[in-house]
């Protein structure tokens, strides 16, 4: 029963994440792009910093998560995310009374405060769900989790773009209201029974030392395990590729490929309609898997990762080298369902993968790896784009993931 009711909190926590995150990030391109002015290479700097703040921080959060409790971690990320989300919306306002920083410069630090709320949460909230259930369980409620919470990116899409005709910050606004109320909600229902705490020392020194020892025996699991020392490769270049797509697509669409001139929409109606179309695509795609897809079984889940990631680098490309409306829209939809469909593929091999008493801080080195990748390649892709055109960003961002697929075929001659 116990377990049962953990599902239903975490399918509840995916569902409002994914709500609170459609409402901020469909029309963010507005507020950043119109409102605030940024260019490409400022559009990759924001995502920089968030993730130099999450390379920083994961190590210290994902132990403090083995150590201490992933349940206090994961509330505590919602709460600084909240405040995080929330400083971001009000970045123009206190740009616009001069308070001791500009516009850009308050986004940035609103991007630290986020990356380092992403930190508690990344890992512990995995690895509390996964103990609560077992490995064996934990796939399909991934796949089911996803699926549900794409209910809640629809009605995000349409909030979003609502509150964006009314001002381009107030989808953040709103997002961090919703981080904050989702932290009181995990207060007084998330529960934490199967969590063995490692036996703690006396003194403040031991107290280090234990936590120091949490955090070395992960590293150890890493190096003990050959293909998940190849996941950290592949999570290098798949951060890399990712900073640049998501970060550029939009302005993309905007700035270079167009929205038809015969249909007198808005920006951010476009692009909230776009997320619409996407997310209603992805929904019968995650149902088949959940139906269909064994999910606990190592090498069909391997295999689809493998598929999905030649998937991303096709729609990628044909993204950045459409001509017209058309062909950049199917590109853009192809590419959400396979993510979509990607994470729980990659978070059930890697669960499948990892021990327990080190499963937090294992998988926030993996989120660190997604972190170097992201703060080392996405400023690159961007100057690409600031160089050259957003064209050319994207083509790079295409060639950042085909060594995924090596390093996939190594890993898979190992298996």
């Amino acid at each position: 029963m116990m377990n049962v009711k953990a599902s239903q909190v975490y399918i509840f926590m995916g569902f409002w994440t994914s709500l609170a995150n459609a409402m901020m990030f469909t029309t963010y391109a507005i507020y950043e792009v119109i409102a605030l002015g940024l260019n490409p290479l400022q559009l990759l700097l924001v995502g920089m910093v968030l993730e130099a703040a999450v390379l920083l921080f994961e190590g210290i959060t994902g132990v403090v998560a083995d150590y201490y409790s992933r349940r206090r971690s994961v509330i505590m990320g919602m709460f600084v995310l909240g405040v995080g989300f929330a400083l971001a919306g009000s970045a123009i306002w206190l740009g616009d009374k001069g308070l001791a920083m500009s516009s850009f410069a308050w986004l940035l630090l609103s991007q630290m405060v986020s990356g380092i709320g992403y930190t508690f949460i990344s890992g512990a909230d995995t690895a509390w769900i996964v103990d609560e259930v077992g490995e064996k369980n934990a796939g399909k409620l991934f796949l089911r989790a996803r699926r549900i919470g794409l209910f809640g990116t629809l009605l995000g899409i349409a909030i979003s773009v609502f509150l964006s005709s009314q001002g381009a910050n107030l989808p953040y606004l709103a997002g961090g209201l919703m981080y904050l109320l989702l932290g009181v909600y995990l207060l007084f229902y998330m529960k934490e029974t199967k969590f063995v705490r490692p036996e703690r020392r006396s003194g403040a020194f031991s107290h280090w030392k234990s936590m120091k020892e949490t955090w070395l025996s992960g590293s150890r699991v890493i190096r003990r395990h050959p293909l998940l020392l190849m996941m950290l490769i592949v999570t290098v270049f798949s951060g890399a590729a990712s900073e640049g797509y998501d970060r550029l697509w939009q302005a993309h669409m905007i700035t270079e490929i167009g929205f038809p001139a015969d249909i007198p929409f808005s920006a951010a109606i476009w692009v909230g309609l776009i997320a619409v179309l996407s997310t209603l695509l992805s929904l019968p795609v995650m149902w088949i898997a959940e139906k269909r897809i064994d999910m606990s079984r190592e090498r069909i889940v391997f295999k689809g990762m493998l598929i999905l990631t030649l998937v991303r680098i096709t729609a990628i490309m044909v993204l950045a080298l459409s001509s017209g409306f058309a062909w950049a829209l199917a590109a853009v939809l192809l590419y959400d369902m396979v993510r979509m469909l990607s994470a729980p593929f990659y978070d059930t091999w890697l669960n499948l993968n990892i021990e327990s008493k080190s499963r937090a801080t294992v998988l926030s080195m993996m989120s660190q790896s997604d972190a170097l990748g992201q703060t080392a390649g996405g400023p690159f892709v961007g100057w690409i784009g600031s160089r050259f055109s957003l064209r050319a960003s994207l083509v790079a961002a295409a060639v950042l993931l085909t060594p995924i697929l090596a390093v996939y075929s190594r890993m898979q001659r190992k298996e």
